[in-house]
């Protein structure tokens, strides 16, 4: 488990971080979250000792983390660190023989990963010469290259084709229930935050707003709302069941919120009574919409 506890700091007059706590789980995936300047690369870089914070402290398995223990996590930087005219087996090699591999060993780990991040080049290719989807994979190998038991991700999918997307995503999941590595990722992809993540730490201007998994980020903010669509169906015909309030109009029917002592299986008689019932499921806020609540909850505070 890697801890964030209470990290503070500043660049000049600037707030950076302002007290930053959050968890990540072994075999857990985190989503980082935030705007353009909240603070998530610059946690990102304490948190493996590039930057050292004012106050506060990163730990790992409960030991606080040292200069020696970064030797083993993985970090892959938002600009990427590869030397552009070395040859892809050659960097990766060279890479995990710094980490304290073999010649050997770095070799084979670098061919291992070349094959699992589905690298479309040759591993004697130039960096300069992949494509910038390639590049990214590469640059990912190069964070694994050593085995991490920390995995920290600046923006990994940044510049990534769907294949592409789906083949990091696959990578990153087995790392963290294969394995048990924790790993952390920033990301302005909801989406795939979404998707990908069992949970997600919200921040903004330096401060946490939101942490938690998304199922409950969303009982934390959200009403309960139900779509129903239904052909033919008289003007306002939901007002006789008690509780239930208009939202929206959509192009096939409505968006209504339930007040707690609302009864969806009596909306959906009276709606069954008005005509055909072309559409009824809850509607869940998006982790988009969430992310832009807490922000602009945070603003206004």
């Amino acid at each position: 488990m890697l801890e964030l506890i209470g990290l503070h700091r500043r660049f000049g007059d600037t707030v950076a971080l302002d007290g930053v706590s959050f968890t990540v789980p072994s075999g857990a995936l985190i989503g980082f979250v935030g705007r353009n300047g909240a603070g998530k690369t610059t946690a990102m870089r304490i948190a493996m000792g590039v930057l050292q914070a004012d106050a506060g402290e990163v730990r790992f398995r409960g030991e606080p983390v040292g200069m020696l223990d970064h030797r083993r996590f993985g970090y892959m930087p938002e600009e990427r660190g590869l030397y552009p005219r070395m040859r892809v087996l050659e960097q990766l090699a060279y890479l995990g023989r710094l980490h304290g591999l073999t010649k050997d060993d770095a070799s084979a780990r670098g061919r291992d990963l070349f094959a699992r991040l589905q690298v479309e080049a040759s591993l004697t290719d130039r960096v300069e010469a992949l494509s910038l989807g390639n590049q990214q994979r590469v640059q990912l190998a190069a964070a694994m290259i050593h085995a991490p038991e920390v995995l920290v991700l600046d923006e990994p999918f940044s510049g990534l084709d769907p294949t592409g997307v789906d083949v990091l995503a696959d990578v990153l999941l087995e790392e963290a229930r294969g394995r048990g590595v924790p790993v952390v990722f920033s990301s302005h992809q909801l989406d795939l935050v979404e998707r990908l993540c069992d949970g997600v730490v919200l921040i903004d201007r330096g401060r946490i707003v939101a942490n938690g998994t998304i199922a409950a980020l969303r009982r934390s903010r959200s009403r309960d709302l139900l779509q129903i669509d239904v052909a033919g169906a008289a003007d306002r015909w939901w007002e006789v069941v008690p509780g239930a309030a208009l939202e929206e109009q959509t192009p096939g029917g409505v968006v209504l919120a339930l007040s707690k002592d609302a009864d969806p299986q009596r909306l959906l008689d009276v709606a069954r009574a008005q005509g055909d019932v072309t559409h009824f499921a809850r509607v869940e806020k998006s982790l988009a919409e969430l992310f832009r609540e807490f922000v602009d909850e945070d603003t206004a505070a």
